[in-house]
């Protein structure tokens, strides 16, 4: 067995409320999107656009580029990634230790904004153009999604088949897409919930605007954003969210990020409109280690 092999398969706890969460920490480099970087990389070489000797790049918020940094450190893969300081500095660490070369791009006064984004975007973008070099685009890259369909069969078999609902933010909209295609699959009457920042609600309709949950609120559609799998869009302020990550570590024992704070509130709103003892789902995308030298946990 190899490290690769170790990527999913996490465990499943009840939080207070009734609430379920996969934790998905448990992956490697301690978050979820473990799953999506394996995915696009094994695809990419199954199918020729990636080969022996070429770099990987992309742009990212830095769990992305950490998982990417793993899958390329175990398959021999060079590895460029984007990133900024908005994001913590233990995500750009982590991506370092496994070797990725990264290239910082401002923002503005350390928050996500959309001119962040899409400055990320094109830095990329004129870094693709490089000989031998495979963007994976992870916002356009729909082998992601195909990445979150073991996530999705695990959550069917924990639950029993009994899930009522799916909670999670949208950041490329991949791990919703993915979840969504298979659970209703098996169980069309299950609903899946969006969550975004309430600082930029575009999913929602409201105006994009900057925010510090880390990973998601792009600040406009994701071009993967499927709305006909969606039944409710949910959106969390910044330090609701925040708030709810301290809250889970203190009285929980539950130690996540911003979006995981964000996953857990929305998670809680759903269950209070469903049915009693209703099965909701929802996950704790990465480990609060990523987060100790950001206010999360630092004040």
């Amino acid at each position: 067995m190899d490290i690769l092999q170790a990527i999913g398969s996490t465990s499943m706890v009840q939080l207070r409320g009734g609430i379920f969460a996969k934790l998905e920490w448990e992956n490697p480099t301690g978050s979820i999107k473990d799953r999506m970087a394996l995915a696009v990389i094994a695809r990419a070489e199954a199918d020729g656009r990636l080969r022996p000797g070429d770099t990987v790049l992309e742009y990212t918020g830095g769990s992305t580029g950490a998982s990417l940094a793993l899958v390329c450190a175990a398959k021999g893969y060079r590895l460029r990634i984007v990133t900024s300081d908005a994001f913590s500095p233990e995500k750009r660490d982590q991506m370092k230790a496994f070797g990725a070369e990264l290239t910082i791009v401002p923002s503005e006064d350390g928050r996500t904004t959309k001119k962040l984004i899409l400055d990320m975007i094109e830095t990329a973008r004129t870094l693709s153009r490089e000989p031998n070099t495979y963007w994976t685009d992870q916002l356009n890259n729909h082998d992601a999604i195909a990445g979150y369909f073991p996530f999705a069969e695990e959550i069917w078999t924990q639950t029993n088949g009994e899930v009522d609902a799916f909670v999670h933010c949208v950041g490329t909209a991949a791990c919703l897409r993915g979840v969504a295609t298979i659970l209703k699959r098996y169980k069309p009457s299950v609903k899946i919930i969006a969550v975004e920042p309430a600082e930029s609600a575009v999913l929602s309709g409201g105006q994009p605007g900057p925010h510090k949950i880390e990973g998601v609120g792009i600040g406009y559609t994701p071009p993967l954003w499927d709305a006909s799998l969606v039944d409710e869009i949910i959106a969390i302020p910044t330090n609701d969210a925040k708030a709810e990550a301290r809250r889970l570590a203190r009285e929980e024992g539950v130690f996540a990020g911003t979006s995981s704070g964000a996953n857990s509130l929305a998670a809680q709103q759903v269950a209070l409109t469903l049915k009693p003892k209703a099965t909701v789902v929802t996950l704790m995308a990465d480990s609060g280690l990523k987060y100790l030298n950001t206010d999360v946990y630092k004040r």
